[in-house]
């Protein structure tokens, strides 16, 4: 049997935003994706509206973030889009006490919640307001609460909003790739996969 447990908010992150938490398996989680503009040394993280900015941070290799097309509404939701650059900056993308989890941690997460095969619809939060039907499988009973905030990619376009949940690990594949977790709509899966660092997609934080 899976042991959750939500905690109420104890903290705020650099920005204010109360941190919700949920307790799966003994590990620690955020319930929301990050939504800071600033690393947790108060320097803002680059904001990269256009592509142009996009491009141009992921080849300086400068952390960058943006709101999915650039609807600054649409953060309350989702949080924002990071490229794999703030996660690893030494800065500190996570707030203190905590950290981006690595492909390990996220493993875990999914071991507990029964396996890749099914872990999905335990994480994904339920209905189709924000996810597309038929969001299968989804009755979020792990309280992670995962809402399909799509990606940008490495060209700079927008990708997959309402379809697909993308979240970073702080795991390097190679010098220019990483590991990142995906949930979809029409599936109860997990998959882990790489894609390349100038991609940016959603961030859940775990406690130290």
């Amino acid at each position: 049997m899976i042991s959750v447990s939500e905690l109420r908010a104890a903290e705020n992150d650099i920005d204010g935003h109360p941190i919700n938490t949920v307790s799966i398996g003994g590990q620690v989680w955020m319930q929301e994706n990050l939504d800071v503009s600033r690393y947790r040394n108060g320097d803002q993280i680059r904001y990269a509206p256009t592509n142009q900015d996009w491009l141009d941070a992921a080849a300086k290799g400068e952390g960058a973030w943006s709101y999915y097309k650039n609807d600054a509404a649409s953060n309350g939701k989702y949080g924002r889009l990071y490229n794999w650059y703030a996660v690893h900056d030494s800065r500190g993308l996570a707030p203190s006490g905590w950290h981006i989890p690595t492909s390990q941690e996220l493993n875990k997460l999914t071991t507990v919640l029964g396996g890749a095969s099914v872990a999905g619809g335990k994480m994904k939060s339920t209905g189709s307001s924000l996810w597309l039907s038929p969001n299968f499988a989804a009755d979020n009973s792990s309280r992670f609460s995962a809402l399909p905030g799509g990606m940008r990619g490495i060209d700079g376009g927008f990708y997959f909003m309402g379809e697909n949940a993308y979240f970073w690990s702080s795991s390097e594949s190679t010098p220019t790739i990483s590991w990142y977790t995906v949930l979809n709509c029409h599936l109860p899966v997990v998959v882990q996969g790489t894609e390349h660092n100038a991609d940016g997609m959603s961030v859940r934080c775990i406690k130290n």
